[in-house]
C-alpha cells in the first residue's frame, strides 16, 4: 500500500482518487479552494463533476498542501495546463525529493513553449516524473468501466513503480519511454477534438470526422517527430487511441465546444455553457507556435485558430481546407 496525494479534485483528479484507493492506497484529495474541500467533505460527492460517484470516507478531503504531500510516495497533479505554473510552485515547498510526481494532465505551456512535464521538471529538478495519459474519460473510469492508460518517463523504474500503483482489474497500464510523444498526443488531440465537434456542430457527417481525425493524427505525428517523438507512440494509447475517444465522445468537453461552435456561438458563450475546462482552446495557440517552431504543416491547427481566435467562418475554413493544392498521401515515415 502507497501513500498517494492527487492535487486537484476536478473530474479527473477524483475518478483517479477513487481508482488508487481502490487499488488499497491511503489517498489524499486536494482542493485548489476551501469552498470545494468544504463541499466535497459535506456531500462526499463531486456534485459539479460525477454527480452520483460517492467519495469513501477513507479518502482525506484537504485544502492545505503540507497535509495532503506530507508523507506521500507519490503525488498526482491533475490541474488544468494554464494553472500547471503556479501550482506547481505552490506545491514545491512541501514536495520532498524522493517523492514521485505523476502529470495526468494534458496541455502545453503557451508562453514557454514547454511541454507540461518539462514545467514541473524546472521547477522540482530532483524528483522523479512521469506523465499519465490515454483514452481515458473520468466519467467512466469512476464507474468502473474498463479503461486503459500509458505512462511515460525517462526512467523506467520510475514508469514501473507508477503502472504498478495503478494497475487494476479495470484500469491497464501500460509503460512507454517516449514522453515526448506522449505528451503531445494526449495534448494535440484537444484540438483536433474541437474541429471534429465544429465538423458535428456544422452538421457534417462520419466521412468529415474520419478525414478530420486521420488527417488530424498526421499533423501530431509530423509535429512529434520534428520534436524528437518516436513514430510508433502516435499509434498507441496516448496517440490515436486518445484522438478516437475525444473526437467521438459526447464526454469530451472539447467536442462539446466545438458542436456550439459550429452551431455559431462564439468562442465566449461557448466557454460560459461548457462551464469547465475546455484545454484544447489554451492548447490551440501554442500548437500553432509549436508549428512555427519546428516549421511543420498543420492545416488543421491553422484553421481552428483562425475560428477560434480570429472569427473565422467554420464553414470557411472546411472550405479552405478542402481547396489546399493538390498533394499525395504519404507514407507517414517520410512525413
Amino acid at each position: 500500500m502507497k501513500q498517494i496525494a492527487v492535487m486537484g479534485s476536478g473530474s479527473w483528479g477524483t475518478a483517479l482518487a477513487l481508482l488508487l484507493h481502490k487499488n488499497g492506497h491511503h489517498v489524499n484529495l486536494w482542493s485548489f479552494t476551501k469552498e470545494e474541500n468544504e463541499i466535497l467533505k459535506e456531500t462526499r460527492e463531486n456534485l459539479k463533476y460525477l454527480p452520483g460517484v460517492l467519495i469513501p470516507n477513507q479518502i482525506g478531503l484537504t485544502h492545505n498542501i503540507e497535509e495532503a504531500v506530507k508523507n506521500a510516495d507519490a503525488i498526482v497533479i491533475a490541474i488544468p495546463s494554464r494553472f500547471m505554473r503556479d501550482n506547481i510552485l505552490a506545491f514545491a515547498p512541501y514536495i520532498k525529493k524522493e517523492q514521485i510526481i505523476v502529470n495526468v494532465s494534458k496541455g502545453l505551456e503557451e508562453e514557454t513553449l514547454l511541454r507540461l512535464s518539462e514545467v514541473i521538471q524546472e521547477i522540482l529538478p530532483d524528483n522523479p516524473i512521469a506523465v499519465l495519459s490515454g483514452p481515458s474519460h473520468a466519467e467512466e473510469l469512476a464507474r468502473d468501466i474498463p479503461t486503459t492508460c500509458v505512462v511515460a518517463s525517462v526512467s523506467l523504474r520510475t514508469s514501473e513503480i507508477v503502472q504498478d500503483i495503478f494497475m487494476s482489474p479495470k484500469f491497464r497500464v501500460y509503460t512507454n519511454s517516449d514522453i515526448i510523444g506522449v505528451e503531445l498526443g494526449g495534448a494535440l488531440k484537444n484540438v483536433m477534438a474541437l474541429a471534429a465537434g465544429i465538423s458535428d456542430g456544422l452538421g457534417f457527417g462520419d466521412n468529415t470526422k474520419a478525414a478530420l481525425m486521420t488527417r488530424g493524427i498526421v499533423e501530431i505525428t509530423r509535429l512529434g517527430l520534428a520534436m524528437g517523438a518516436q513514430l510508433q507512440t502516435f499509434s498507441g494509447l496516448s496517440g490515436i487511441g486518445d484522438l478516437i475517444v475525444t473526437c467521438t465522445s459526447l464526454h469530451s468537453r472539447n467536442r462539446r465546444a466545438g458542436i456550439l461552435i459550429g452551431q455559431g456561438k462564439s468562442l465566449e458563450e461557448t466557454l460560459q455553457e461548457i462551464h469547465m475546462v475546455v484545454e484544447g482552446v489554451h492548447t490551440a495557440k501554442a500548437a500553432l507556435a509549436f508549428c512555427k517552431k519546428y516549421e511543420v504543416e498543420m492545416p488543421i491547427v491553422q484553421e481552428i485558430n483562425k475560428v477560434l481566435f480570429e472569427s473565422k467562418n467554420p464553414k470557411k475554413a472546411v472550405v479552405d481546407l478542402m481547396m489546399r493544392s493538390r498533394t499525395e498521401e504519404q507514407d507517414i515515415t517520410h512525413l
